[in-house]
């Protein structure tokens, strides 16, 4: 018997539906009459052999069925996307691009550092490396933008795939004027009545829980302040708002000496987690997975 497979084009008039929640504006954004709309949607259901949306007038919502392949779906475009590109360029002897975005938590040394051994394996591809904010890396994956993302912290995503790199050990970022900076180390606990700088909020980051999470168990409830400068560099933090910052700089001066590193003790290390789409192959990405140690 032969399994059925969902056809593409209907799957994108699906995903339109159920975005829109509705035929109509979904007609509309498809450049479709919604009687073509309509049956297209039928034909995927037969197709599947499930019942995907529940229809009251113009009003729909997803059935069981429907959400399952509403997980599903954008994760196949993607794949499909990604096949359509590699085959263009293998077509066209074009010289591979590969993308690969960093949240500004991980700068691009330390990117570089990772993809360091790959780089030198594949001396026929480009790799270019683009900052990017946290919630913009998943899109950028499924619409193909970029092929790796590296980000601070282990969060789960459903639609992709995902591989903890490697471990940085956190050092504390101040002033080279603070009293702290002149330690050859700072214990998380001298933190306790230190402003602390922080990329994001609590809740908007895994990264920034993370830490907040480390100066709780150390016995203190942090008072923190959000930089008012994203993007750059994380030791710079200091300088724009007077606070400790968490970074993975190596120990010294910096900023022209106006900030300086220090280690952080006891130890705390964070996670380098590298996501990508699921479903697709790469010599590269593998290659990059078993130099981790």
């Amino acid at each position: 018997m032969t399994r059925p497979y969902p056809d593409l084009r209907r799957l994108q008039h699906f995903l339109a539906v159920a975005d829109a929640g509705g035929f109509t504006r979904a007609a509309d954004q498809l450049h479709l009459s919604q009687q073509a709309l309509s049956s297209s949607i039928r034909q995927l259901e037969k197709e599947l052999g499930a019942t995907l949306f529940d229809r009251d007038g113009r009003r729909v919502t997803l059935t069981p069925a429907g959400r399952q392949l509403h997980s599903d779906a954008r994760t196949l475009l993607a794949a499909a996307h990604t096949v359509t590109d590699h085959v263009q360029q293998v077509a066209s002897a074009a010289r591979e691009n590969y993308v690969v975005g960093h949240t500004p938590a991980l700068d691009s040394t330390e990117a570089y550092a990772l993809l360091e051994p790959v780089i030198d394996a594949f001396d026929d591809v480009s790799f270019t490396f683009r900052q990017m904010f946290p919630d913009q890396l998943s899109p950028a994956l499924l619409d193909g933008s970029i092929q790796l993302a590296l980000r601070r912290g282990v969060v789960p995503d459903r639609d992709l795939a995902t591989a903890v790199l490697g471990y940085h050990p956190v050092r504390v970022a101040m002033l080279s004027s603070h009293p702290l900076a002149q330690r050859d180390a700072v214990d998380l606990t001298d933190l306790a009545h230190e402003r602390i700088a922080l990329w994001a909020p609590p809740g908007a980051s895994y990264y920034s829980d993370l830490l907040l999470g480390a100066c709780r168990r150390a016995g203190f409830e942090p008072d923190y302040v959000v930089s008012r400068v994203q993007g750059a560099a994380t030791v710079a933090a200091p300088l724009t708002t007077g606070a400790a910052a968490f970074v993975t700089h190596p120990v010294g001066p910096v900023m022209d000496g106006r900030v300086t590193v220090v280690d952080l003790q006891p130890p705390l290390l964070v996670p380098v987690q590298a996501m990508w789409q699921r479903h697709t192959y790469s010599p590269i990405r593998d290659l990059l997975l078993t130099q981790q140690p």
